[in-house]
């Protein structure tokens, strides 16, 4: 890894102006918010904070473009235009490492992971692959009732896609949302969080000024106000939200949709399980736990932050963990050795907190970290923190923390280990390590989560179904089966 946060990148102003209807510009009322960097408490810049009228214009584009541009139907077009979206983020690649680390306070070296790298390789070439290879349309055996009939299938686009966006994994997510999208057929309304505008107004640039998608096709939308991005769950113009975020917003937006029966694509929360089953090799697995709960801050929804030790070797577990942990490299996050950088905002940092001592309220002990670290006096910091002693009532085991807090728990044997880590209101996903891969994927089969990796193996990829089961969401991002989350299914019945 040789690159690196470019001089005054950290400072340098972002894209400020809003894309509707194809044109780049200031919200309608003039107003403007700050973008601040988390890790240095400074305003980076401004972006233009849309209100109600901005997002009734952008709606209204997206419908008409959907309604009256060639855009749902002509295929060879979204290749081409999704091509060059590629080609100009790859030619931006280094700005937008820049801009993620400066606005989400993203480390460095996850850049080259998750934040960037692995979404810029394929979060828009495979839907843009599937244009070619999905079946668009097949037949079904043809029927004798009233006649004789031929049957067809045909699957088309849903319509306008709300695209609510966090600010963990900001361009991530974006990619993986705008790519099915767009490929299938639909057009959307991209509503970045407020706390990382910059990446996604990047991206209207570019749709703007370096491809050939159609205006209103794309409309990114920023604004601060909650009541204004309620408005693309509440219009009857939009036809699916596609969300990524909290359990509680996910849980509000199916409230607010159901009026206009909306699809709803959710990835919501999650508390996911690292079960270490008895024949493991502590020494080797348990250093990954430390990635696997304070990596980006443990700002990460799949992140596992439950780690499951046998009794047997708990004591010896958990040792093992507090060298882990009293040694992770956290910090400055243009630092490319740091794999953990702050909070997003102040908020954030003190709700992380309050989660820590309610742990020891609850009788968790506090092994390593457990407050603001000392020699960061500015940023919104907090300590890798190792609780051990957890019981799976308490809440620091069944709330979703969203902090760099790994909380350690004892079992008896393997099915109470599958019984803790099913014990939860979510089910995004988890890991299990053995040293019998038999064994490591008998016990994944019992976790009730919608991914899982097994002794380290990786399901990421834009090509891969993600999302979870009970409260962790609805429906799946990625893969065919996300693909087809975007898409309508038309049966028809024909005679001659």
């Amino acid at each position: 890894m040789t690159a690196t946060v470019p001089p005054g990148a950290a400072t340098a102003q972002g894209e400020a102006r809003l894309l509707i209807d194809g044109q780049l510009g200031e919200a309608i009322a003039g107003k403007r918010y700050d973008n601040v960097n988390p890790a240095t408490e400074e305003v980076l810049g401004q972006t233009a904070d849309a209100g109600p009228e901005d997002m009734d214009r952008a709606i209204a584009a997206a419908r008409r473009a959907f309604d009256e541009t060639e855009w749902s139907t002509d295929r060879e077009l979204r290749k081409r235009c999704l091509a060059q979206l590629q080609a100009a983020l790859e030619d931006e690649k280094e700005a937008l490492r820049a801009e993620l680390v400066a606005e989400a306070g993203a480390p460095l070296a996850v850049t080259h992971i998750a934040q960037l790298e692995w979404p810029l390789a394929d979060g828009l070439r495979a839907p843009m692959e599937l244009i070619d290879t999905f079946p668009w349309e097949r037949e079904l055996p043809a029927t004798n009732l009233f006649g004789p009939s031929r049957r067809a299938v045909w699957k088309e686009p849903v319509g306008v896609v709300a695209a609510i966006v966090p600010w963990n994994f900001p361009f991530e997510v974006t990619i993986n949302k705008l790519g099915p999208a767009l490929a299938a057929g639909n057009t959307v309304v991209l509503k970045p969080a407020p706390d990382t505008p910059w990446n996604a107004t990047r991206i209207g640039r570019i749709v703007a000024e370096r491809t050939d998608i159609p205006a209103g096709v794309v409309n990114v939308v920023a604004t601060s106000d909650n009541a204004v991005a309620e408005l693309l769950v509440t219009d009857p113009r939009v036809d699916m939200v596609s969300f990524t975020g909290s359990t509680a917003v996910g849980r509000r937006i199916v409230a607010l949709s159901a009026p206009t029966m909306k699809r709803t694509l959710l990835e919501l929360g999650g508390k996911s399980a690292m079960i270490v089953l008895d024949d493991a090799d502590l020494a080797a697995v348990l250093p990954q736990a430390g990635m696997g709960a304070c990596m980006h801050a443990g700002q990460g929804c799949a992140l596992t932050t439950r780690v499951l030790l046998p009794r047997s070797r708990y004591e010896q577990g958990v040792e093992i963990l507090a060298a882990v942990f009293s040694q992770l490299p956290y910090g400055d996050p243009t630092n490319p050795q740091n794999i953990a950088g702050p909070q997003i905002n102040a908020r954030q940092r003190d709700r992380v907190l309050a989660y820590i001592e309610k742990g020891r309220a609850e009788g968790a002990r506090v092994v390593v970290g457990g407050g603001r670290p000392s020699h960061l006096p500015k940023g919104y910091f907090v300590e890798p923190t190792l609780l051990a002693d957890v019981d799976n009532g308490m809440t620091v085991a069944r709330e979703e923390i969203f902090g760099p807090v790994l909380a350690v728990l004892p079992y008896d044997d393997d099915a109470h280990a599958v019984r803790i880590a099913n014990d939860s209101p979510y089910g995004l996903s988890g890991a299990v390590f053995s040293a019998s891969l038999d064994r490591g994927l008998a016990t994944a089969r019992q976790i009730r989560t919608g991914s899982i990796n097994v002794n380290g193996g990786m399901f990421y990829g834009s090509d891969a179904p993600y999302g979870g089961y009970k409260q962790s969401g609805q429906g799946r991002q990625g893969g065919i089966e996300g693909f087809e989350q975007h898409l309508q299914s038309k049966t028809v019945g024909y005679a001659g």
